[in-house]
């Protein structure tokens, strides 16, 4: 099973993420914690990105493509994996379209995780992050609505999105997704 998963910053997809790869045994491709890991590493591309992340820009396209082309040659991708935070726009969907089709294989599902702004900021505010300061929420929340809301239309009119209502417990949002996905698993 091939999954995008797709929300604002502060929607709680690390949380969802954690449940879906362990029930349904899915590679996590979180970019993300893929470019923190690179920045932290201090790596080529982890440089580069810290100059877009500490400001609060998206990452430039060629950067993600790259880091989740080598990603979905691996291994553990073969039985299937969770793209979390890719694609953020439709030029790096196209892109994932194409990786896939050279590979022989294609998405299953794209869900979104949906929460209104309100509730973004209170979460956001109250996580400690370097990169959740006001100022800069404000600016990931813009870029998110402005770079990654036209995926929404991509994906749907391929049919493949499903909105879940991120909203409630933990577990309330988990029984949303796994009955979407459960249709999905081998």
């Amino acid at each position: 099973m091939r999954v995008i998963f797709i929300g604002p910053p502060g929607a709680g997809k690390g949380t969802q993420a954690e449940k879906m790869v362990a029930k349904y045994k899915l590679a996590h491709l979180s970019t993300g914690d893929m470019l923190r890991a690179a920045r932290d590493a201090k790596t080529e591309i982890g440089v580069e990105a810290e100059k877009y992340m500490s400001s609060g820009q998206l990452v430039p396209d060629d950067v993600i493509i790259g880091v989740i082309s080598e990603r979905l040659k691996q291994p553990d991708c073969a039985a299937g994996c969770l793209l979390d935070g890719f694609p953020r726009t439709t030029a790096q969907a196209e892109a994932l379209d194409k990786m896939l089709a050279e590979n022989a294989s294609k998405l299953d599902v794209v869900l979104e995780l949906r929460v209104p702004d309100e509730e973004l900021y209170k979460r956001l505010s109250g996580r400690g992050r370097a990169d959740d300061k006001p100022e800069v929420i404000k600016e990931r929340l813009v870029a998110y609505n402005n770079q990654t809301s036209p995926l929404l239309d991509y994906y749907g009119k391929k049919g493949l999105l499903k909105t879940v209502d991120g909203l409630g417990t933990v577990d309330d949002i988990f029984i949303r997704i796994e009955k979407i996905l459960d249709e999905y698993a081998v």
